[in-house]
């Protein structure tokens, strides 16, 4: 089988899935919301608590393997997240809005974290959000999709270098025109 225009194509393996709502077990704590992840990975039992630290270390809560769920803050949490769908040893990582209900401080430092973890994995993630400058800071590339059905519409080669920050003035020139595109496809779809 050929893909198709605009699909993609992963090199083996189930993608790991991060959400928009941290989804961990709350009767567990963050390092047994890891290891769970690892033993439905088939990573042995001796194994997973050594993973499942170095997990949290890479995400930056070093400590955190004993904290329950509604010990941590809304960005501790989402971290936790990460650290289970990093713990599946996927080449790649889906994250569907994972910081659109955090604050804009907390949703920030997030950016730099993942921009950090997905130089030093060389992971590939694909990010869907809704925040046009989120995207311009995060990616490599935006693809911009339209409504019903939903296909690629336009794409951008961001050259920006990294690190970036979300108020570079490079980041907002990018992110107006690709937000008047955007605006376009919705007035030709008839969206509000």
């Amino acid at each position: 089988d050929r893909p198709s225009a605009g699909s993609i194509e992963t090199p083996g393996g189930r993608p790991a899935l991060m959400f928009q709502e941290h989804a961990l077990f709350p009767w567990l704590t963050a390092g047994k919301n890891i290891e769970l992840a690892l033993r439905l990975r088939g990573v042995p039992k001796a194994e997973r608590r050594p993973e499942a630290e170095r997990l949290l270390e890479l995400v930056r809560l070093s400590g955190s393997y004993g904290k329950r769920v509604h010990e941590l803050s809304g960005g501790m949490r989402q971290r936790v997240a990460l650290a289970r769908a990093l713990a599946q040893a996927s080449d790649l990582l889906l994250m569907d809005e994972p910081f659109a209900a955090l604050d804009a401080i907390t949703r920030d430092v997030l950016h730099d974290e993942l921009t950090r973890i997905w130089r030093e994995t060389k992971l590939s993630v694909l990010f869907v959000t809704h925040n046009v400058r989120e995207a311009v800071r995060l990616a490599e590339r935006v693809v911009l999709l339209s409504s019903r059905p939903g296909r690629i519409a336009r794409e951008w080669t961001i050259d920006i270098p990294q690190p970036r920050r979300i108020e570079d003035a490079a980041v907002a020139e990018l992110s107006l025109e690709i937000t008047e595109h955007l605006r376009g496809e919705i007035r030709r779809h008839g969206q509000h």
